[in-house]
């Protein structure tokens, strides 16, 4: 008789941007003796929430005795507005008899329709390798100071960090659901559990960014290791809070020790540099974790930028502190946003990072490309390794261009070589606006220093280095190279941070980095070689080949490794990817080939992409033999380019069709109390909506039905009332798709509605997208001919609608006291660029005594360009009372 079983599971929801899922959640253990059956995971035991990101849920399910567990089926109904959902792994706990059993399947992928291989559901395999290492058990003891709010609803982790490595998330909270933790003056107690961490350095408290939280007053830390009785001291003394000064939810403490020297804590400066683009700006909540050689920050919501207004807008940079225990020197950051739909992303051009407010120098982490999740790389997280070091002012910086006096002095550090491992021999190409420079160079040991003038290359833009031209027994790290010239002081630090590796020949480059200048970026570049479809058009042998730019050239680049030959079969397109500073538009490319078995290659084209923003690629076509009847060792051609189409800057086509339902938001100040209704009509490239109510103007979300409009290209805000007392100054306006994602942006700065003296009655805007030009906004010259009958005149409201191919301008009221007989009247009217006009429809009210108008004409041109004239002839009444009583006309 086998027994019945409580199997607990416990659920790890990974830390990446957007992990958390509301989808109905389904899991099947699988073990030697059969299967659970497919169960739902109802009810978390330890969370009110279950799947939360980085959140652990436990599940507790009965099953008859499984055996050994083998595998486990997880899955979701992608049901609910989040389905997507990133799984870290799920670890099965059991006891049968006196045995305590614990299983670990990792994951670490999506459970995403829109993500990874789009695949909801996943087999998991048994892995006890966590588990294999010894394991810690911790008794944590948090004290929280007498000041500190009641605690309310609020997630609270912790994250202990040693030479080992680091633990998971650790929850801080109580297994009896009834027993509150962290009130006024309390010292609550954990355990927790880890994997051998090594020698603790530092740990990192969080709290949950949730709404209606007051905060924490953290006291103190004491952990305690219960095999081997280390314990360490953390005095924190310090606020979790976002109403608080320092504004941070998430704090690092370095470890307290004797033995060993206390770490210091950084303030980090991560400043963010959005790009020139339309469209680069966002509205989403921005994220980043700095790594270093010393660990991580964790993943942190960049809240409150040092720079005034709002965040991440076109052409703008950001700073923001980020409070940590020493990294050492940085590596990478990942950067991302919780924004999704064509649109919602940003263009980001780079991050740089510097140890503190008052440092000269910082890491630069080159991006220049969208993240956005159908443009670019369709991806809303980044990872960015950095290039380099560079000072942050440089005075002397125009000195750089002359012939300067003085020498670069420069130390190039590596992995350590053994006395009896022979020199590594490597070429340093130093390129210059005006020419390069090859330096080649013998390595011994760790570290070696060469001086040189670089003269004649004019200003330096990027380094590359070669090799090895040697046998190499055994592999070595690049690691820095460190410039500093002696005469302008100019200073750079460029992070290599590659192996060079036996029986290959590498080429690795990077941009200089000068203080003030944006630093070219590193582009992925991929090659495809077309081999012919023809008889014997087939070869085997030794290949290289040099993309050459406007800018300069990517080096020689094999694409066989040393000592082994490639082939190129018949009909084939072979792929290879190289990494190169930024060429500029390409060309030429020069292609080199040798066969020991006098093979010849029938070449027909390459085609090089840019992994790059815009996509294109470059189409060399060759259509001919390499190696025929080539005497030289290397048979050598130079292909020039032939075209360079731009791909779809949307690459990722949106699946789901829209219903024409927008959320909204609109952020106004300085609103007049007597202010009535306001109404929006909002324009495509198929139509316009009907007219809609603003429903608020203090940025709280509300719905617009459009219907099928096409492309959105403006938006017209039109006043119920005559006019204001003063304008109502827009701050922001921004709309999302509710079934594409897709979001539109609007350029806000310096805007008012209805004119800053509230005297129009109409304000429009262009829709910003990523991949046009918004339209531009024109002011109209409008002049109103009365005519020179008797009584053509009018004192009634005249009103007029301008129609063109690209919309019409609502309809205006000419604000003008009167229209005298025989008088031309001239008005302005500011509008989005309309097109070319065809219409317009003019009307009075017909209120007043003789509100009976005659009208000539009516002509419009733009402000300055009076040889572009339209003019609308009339000849007609506009008088209830005379000819056929109409008092509004369309003319054309």
């Amino acid at each position: 008789l086998l027994l019945v079983l409580v199997y607990e599971i416990h659920v790890y929801t990974g830390t990446k941007l957007g992990a958390e899922t509301d989808a109905n959640v389904y899991i099947n253990l699988i073990g030697t003796r059969g299967d659970a059956g497919k169960r739902k995971l109802h009810r978390s035991k330890n969370n009110d929430v279950k799947f939360r990101h980085g959140q652990m849920d436990i599940f507790c399910i009965k099953a008859v005795s499984l055996g050994d567990l083998e595998k486990v089926l997880i899955s979701h109904d992608g049901a609910g507005p989040g389905n997507g959902w990133f799984l870290d792994k799920i670890v099965i706990k059991h006891k049968e008899g006196k045995e305590a059993q614990e299983v670990v399947f990792p994951c670490n992928r999506w459970l995403d329709e829109n993500q990874d291989d789009g695949k909801t559901e996943r087999e998991l395999t048994a892995n006890s390798k966590y588990y294999g290492k010894e394991s810690q058990q911790w008794r944590v003891q948090v004290k929280t100071e007498g000041d500190s709010p009641e605690p309310q609803e609020c997630k609270r982790t912790l994250v202990i960090y040693g030479s080992e490595g680091k633990s998971d998330e650790l929850l801080l909270s109580s297994e009896n659901p009834r027993y509150v933790c962290f009130l006024p003056r309390a010292t609550d107690e954990f355990i927790v559990e880890t994997r051998d961490l090594g020698d603790v350095y530092k740990i990192r408290v969080s709290c949950d960014d949730v709404p209606g939280f007051e905060g924490w007053h953290l006291k103190s830390f004491h952990l305690e290791e219960l095999h081997t009785k280390q314990e360490l001291n953390f005095d924190c003394n310090c606020w979790l809070s976002l109403n608080r000064e320092e504004k941070e939810l998430v704090k690092e403490f370095p470890a307290v020790n004797e033995d060993q020297k206390t770490l210091p804590v950084h303030k980090y400066v991560v400043s963010v540099h959005i790009g020139d683009r339309w469209g680069a700006e966002t509205f989403a909540n921005v994220y980043v974790t700095l790594y270093g050689k010393r660990g991580d920050t964790g993943v942190r919501k960049l809240h409150t930028s040092l720079t005034q207004g709002r965040k991440f807008q076109r052409n703008k940079v950001d700073s923001f502190l980020v409070e940590a225990v020493s990294l050492s020197h940085l590596q990478k950051v990942v950067i991302g946003h919780d924004g999704e739909g064509y649109g919602a992303g940003m263009y980001l051009k780079m991050v740089t990072v510097k140890e503190s407010q008052d440092s000269d120098k910082e890491w630069v982490f080159p991006w220049w490309n969208w993240l956005d999740t159908h443009l670019g790389l369709c991806e809303t997280v980044c990872e960015i390794a950095t290039v380099g070091i560079r000072l942050i002012t440089s005075p002397k910086l125009p000195e750089i261009n002359m012939k300067s006096s003085g020498l670069w002095v420069m130390d190039i550090t590596g992995s350590d070589l053994s006395k009896e491992v022979d020199p590594i021999y490597l070429v340093f190409v130093f390129y210059g606006n005006l020419n390069h420079k090859k330096l080649p160079l013998q390595v011994t040991g760790k570290a070696i220093q060469i001086k040189d003038e670089l003269a004649d290359i004019g200003s330096l833009y990027k380094v590359q280095v070669t090799g090895p031209h040697s046998n190499l027994k055994q592999p070595w790290h690049l690691d820095l190279l460190h410039m500093k010239h002696t005469g302008t002081k100019e200073e750079m630090y460029l992070a290599f941070d590659c192996w060079f590796n036996p029986n290959e020949d590498k080429c690795v480059e990077l941009p200089a980095l000068y203080a003030d200048q944006e630093p070219l970026p590193v582009v992925e570049y991929t090659i495809h070689l077309h081999t012919g479809d023809m008889k014997k058009a087939d070869a085997t042998g030794e290949a290289y080949l040099c993309i050459q730019g406007e800018k300069s050239d990517s080096g020689k680049r094999w694409l066989n490794s040393r000592n082994n030959l490639i082939t190129f079969p018949r009909g084939q397109v072979d792929v290879f990817k190289i990494k190169a500073v930024y060429l500029g538009r390409l060309n030429q490319v020069l292609v080199g080939f040798k066969s020991l078995k006098k093979d010849d290659w029938f070449l027909e084209k390459v085609v090089i992409k840019e992994v790059f923003y815009p996509f294109s690629a470059h189409v060399f076509v060759h259509n001919d033999w390499i190696n025929k009847h080539s005497k030289k060792d290397f048979a050598e051609v130079t292909i020039p380019l032939k075209e360079t189409p731009v791909t779809s800057l949307s690459p990722k086509n949106v699946d789901t069709k829209s219903r024409g339902r927008w959320q909204t938001w609109v952020h106004c100040t300085q609103i007049p109390e007597d202010v009535t209704d306001i109404h929006v009509v909002v324009f495509g490239q198929k139509g316009k909506s009907p007219t809609q109510k603003v429903q608020n103007l203090n940025d709280n979300p509300f719905l617009f039905t459009l219907g099928d409009i096409g492309d959105i290209t403006k938006i017209s805000f039109v006043l119920s009332d005559p006019c204001l007392a003063r304008g109502i100054k827009l701050h922001k306006l921004r709309l999302k798709d509710l079934d594409t994602k897709q979001e539109l942006g609007f350029h806000t700065e310096g805007r008012y509605l209805f004119g800053e003296d509230g005297s129009e009655t109409v304000t429009e805007l262009a829709a910003v997208r990523p991949d046009k030009p918004p339209l531009r906004e024109v002011l109209y010259l409008i002049s109103v001919h009365t005519g020179t009958l008797p009584a053509s005149g009018t004192d009634a409201d005249v009103f007029i609608t301008v129609f063109g191919e690209q919309g019409d301008s609502c309809k205006r009221r000419l604000s003008h006291s009167n229209f005298e007989r025989g008088q031309v009247c001239v008005f302005q009217m500011r509008a989005v660029d309309l097109g070319q006009l065809n219409k317009v429809l003019v009307e009075h009210c017909n209120v007043g005594y003789g509100a009976g108008w005659y009208l000539e004409q009516i002509i419009i041109h733009e402000s300055g360009k009076t040889d572009d004239q339209h003019a609308f002839l009339c000849q007609q009444w506009l008088d209830s009372g005379v000819g056929d009583a109409q008092t509004e006309r369309m003319l054309k």
